[in-house]
């Protein structure tokens, strides 16, 4: 008898550490085992220095029970077809969500959302039937279902998104793309190279060296500017800004969804397809400053034209975002998904250096670059980035350096994982990467008369 009341206590113990009051709502959360303020709470600022290392290939474990991947599973076979070409994803689809336990450096995070994330990468990937799925993690997605897990963060993190590689035989584009957009003075993702495992009832199984890349409208508006301002990810026609185009539908808000006002982006279109722009040029250039940030956009059009990066605006009208920054007032541009970049394109191919075959259907390149004093602006600055951050040099140290932190987890991919043709198709690609460089810097030399 006095045994079993011994036990009865230590259990009614362990049920009182485990509980802790919310000083904010009142509320009893109870603590998962592992958790802590700094590894899972929400009141830690965001630790790049454990979630995007440099010199380390992290590890994710993912246990997914057998009944949600096959919840995942089914949800993706109804809303993905195949065939050749396969047929468009209807836009309004959003992949199911389920939870998962997430492992990471001996700690568990509980009931985290994870889905299917892309589109005509996602597409391509089931096309070619190779399981190695890019995928979004929410680390609170299920809060309200399980509130033991209430704010959940992974070192101050909320979500973040794992990138599969597609068409990168290389598996570092995405990340070399994105560390030179900040090193050059544009906002982007941080980004980290991690080995993924899923068990999804059937043991830990290796699904390959993926991207980390951070979300933007969780931390790099936190970090990299002021929070507070309207955060878009335009999408459709609507992203190219062309006359007769605006939807706001088509602007994705993910910031103050309290509000449904649209006026910042309203604005910027009415200005760029004003009728100022042809009666008052320098008028429409001051109005359009004010609102929009056109050094910094012209900044990054140089940048993406030089290493060449087809999937985005000017070709494509989706991958970017703008956010009205609150310390300026003026939308900025951010890129993103650039995982098709330093490679001369698909579909057409890249854009020429001079932009000179874009048409009034891309008017923020088009009419900006019409203006001789901002075409002038933007030489300089392709001119700027090949000699201070693109040189062959520095590039193919930084190639180098990936390739021996990435090699043998790229080169362990399995089939039907992996969208190397084989194990030695990576070395090939590396250096090809090295030889576009030197061949951007030559056409570049060769544009602007040096």
């Amino acid at each position: 008898m006095a045994k079993k009341g011994l036990v009865l206590v230590c259990i009614i113990h362990l049920l009182l550490v485990s509980c802790e009051k919310e000083p904010d709502d009142g509320t009893i959360k109870i603590k998962t085992p592992d958790w802590s303020e700094a590894t899972h709470g929400n009141d830690t600022p965001p630790d790049y220095s454990v979630v995007f290392m440099e010199a380390k290939v992290l590890k994710f474990e993912i246990i997914i029970t057998a009944d949600d991947w096959t919840k995942m599973q089914t949800d993706l076979t109804a809303n993905i077809k195949t065939g050749n070409p396969p047929p468009p994803i209807d836009p309004l689809w959003e992949p199911v969500w389920v939870p998962c336990s997430f492992r990471f450096n001996g700690k568990e995070w509980y009931k985290v959302g994870i889905r299917y994330k892309g589109n005509s990468s996602l597409k391509e990937t089931v096309n070619k039937n190779i399981k190695k799925y890019s995928f979004k993690l929410d680390f609170d997605e299920f809060e309200d279902v399980y509130p033991a897990i209430k704010n959940q963060r992974f070192y101050g993190f909320k979500q973040l998104n794992m990138e599969n590689g597609f068409s990168d035989l290389s598996l570092m584009r995405e990340k070399v793309t994105t560390d030179l957009f900040r090193e050059s003075g544009i906002p982007a993702a941080r980004t980290a190279f991690c080995e993924v495992w899923i068990d999804f009832g059937q043991g830990l199984k290796y699904f390959g060296l993926y991207t980390l890349i951070e979300e933007v409208d969780d931390t790099v508006i936190k970090t990299q500017f002021t929070e507070g301002g309207n955060l878009y990810k335009p999408e459709g026609p609507a992203a190219t800004f062309a006359a007769g185009t605006f939807n706001t539908s088509k602007m994705d808000k993910k910031t103050n969804l309290e509000t449904l006002n649209y006026s910042d982006v309203q604005a910027l279109y009415n200005t760029i397809n004003s009728g100022l722009r042809t009666s008052n040029p320098e008028a429409w250039k001051v109005e359009l400053n004010k609102i929009f940030d056109i050094l910094h956009f012209l900044k990054w059009l140089a940048i993406n034209t030089v290493i060449q990066n087809w999937d985005t605006y000017g070709k494509m009208s989706h991958n970017y975002y703008l956010y009205n920054n609150p310390e300026t007032g003026k939308l900025t541009w951010i890129p993103w998904d650039n995982n098709e970049s330093l490679n001369p394109g698909k579909q057409g191919g890249a854009l020429s250096l001079s932009l000179s075959e874009v048409s009034n259907g891309w008017p923020l390149i088009r009419f900006l670059l019409n203006d001789p004093i901002l075409m002038t602006q933007y030489n300089n600055y392709m001119r700027q980035f090949t000699t201070s951050f693109f040189g062959y040099s520095k590039m193919s140290q930084t190639f180098d350096t990936h390739a021996s932190l990435i090699r043998n987890y790229a080169m362990s991919e399995l089939p039907g994982f992996t969208f190397l043709t084989s194990p030695s198709a990576f070395n090939p690609a590396v250096e090809g990467l090295k030889r576009h460089v030197q061949s951007r810097q030559n056409a570049v030399n060769l544009y602007l008369g040096n």
